[in-house]
């Protein structure tokens, strides 16, 4: 293997949550989800800088300074499971928002959980992938696959969805974020208000009508988490009115928030919707499977061995 160091830029994409249904707490403690994740263009960039070793070392610097930052865990895991050895060196650039449910941190885990096993030159399985990344966070499965997809159980079990027509999401991002065990803990009292299995065809309806089209079926999204989080912060219930006035297909809170998107059929529907809100807003495109593993293919490149497999697979593998 040659001592040669390797580097590799890539970004980290958000998500949001076109649907979010929560039924209840399983016997785990987590709760059960039934939900479907959506990629955008709105990014985290990481860069990341490998030397071949016999010792394993891992220095990471992020801008701003993360407290637990998953991008670490990510890696130490793939020392501890993958059989990383090497001088490992990330730097990560945040320009998705903290603690707004755009799933910022579980995509930074995915990105070393993808990329650094190119560079080291591991042989690492897709399931083993996504084993490492259901350890990391609920979310981060989700990020090894990208695109459209339903999540499942505490929404680490992933199945990729087709893809819908291209669109734009104007993000709307307050202030303030949210805690997401504080949302979890006011939405449990309200859980026993629906039962789990109207709950459910109530969400399978929703998805069979992203198939079957409108005309077929009229179903609207919903997220689960609105109806605590609009009461503490009615403020978000103002924004989410304003979306829909200004011509949003669907606007709904992402996670359990505090952002919101707003769904437009074009960039410029979506730019002009964002003039005059009182809060930080980003214009993002939704990504599509395709799209989201081909930028990966690209930002990795020089280092892959020939073919199209997933998850991408190095050249310096033996």
């Amino acid at each position: 293997m040659s001592s040669e160091e390797r580097r590799a830029r890539v970004r980290a994409l958000a998500k949001i949550n076109l649907d979010l249904r929560v039924l209840g707490r399983r016997a785990d403690g987590y709760h059960e989800l039934r939900t479907v994740f959506q990629t955008i263009s709105l990014a985290d960039a990481l860069e990341l800088c490998y030397r071949p070793g016999r010792r394993c070392r891992i220095e990471v610097e992020s801008e701003p300074v993360i407290a637990d930052n998953l991008v670490e865990r990510a890696a130490v895991l793939l020392a501890r499971r993958g059989g990383l050895r090497g001088e490992v060196r990330i730097r990560l650039e945040k320009r998705i928002p903290i603690a707004a449910g755009l799933g910022g941190g579980s995509s930074d885990a995915a990105a070393v959980l993808l990329a650094l096993p190119v560079l080291a030159g591991l042989r690492l399985e897709l399931a083993q992938l996504i084993e490492m990344a259901a350890e990391l966070g609920s979310d981060v499965p989700f990020f090894l696959c990208g695109g459209r997809a339903l999540g499942l159980g505490r929404g680490q079990e992933v199945y990729p969805l087709p893809d819908g027509p291209a669109a734009w999401a104007l993000i709307v991002v307050p202030a303030e974020g949210i805690s997401t065990a504080a949302a979890y803990a006011e939405l449990a009292p309200a859980l026993t208000r629906v039962s789990p299995g109207r709950s459910i065809i109530e969400f399978q309806s929703w998805l069979w009508s992203q198939t079957l089209g409108p005309a077929q079926i009229s179903e609207t999204p919903s997220n689960d988490f609105e109806a605590v989080v609009f009461r503490r912060r009615p403020a978000l219930l103002r924004l989410k009115r304003q979306l829909l006035a200004a011509g949003a297909q669907s606007a709904l809170l992402s996670g359990s928030g505090s952002a919101l998107a707003g769904i437009f059929p074009t960039r410029r529907r979506a730019e002009q919707a964002g003039r005059g809100i009182g809060a930080r807003v980003e214009v993002a495109a939704l990504v599509s499977r395709a799209r989201y593993q081909g930028w990966w293919r690209r930002w990795l490149r020089p280092h892959l061995s020939a073919g199209r497999r997933w998850p991408p697979q190095s050249r310096y593998s033996r």
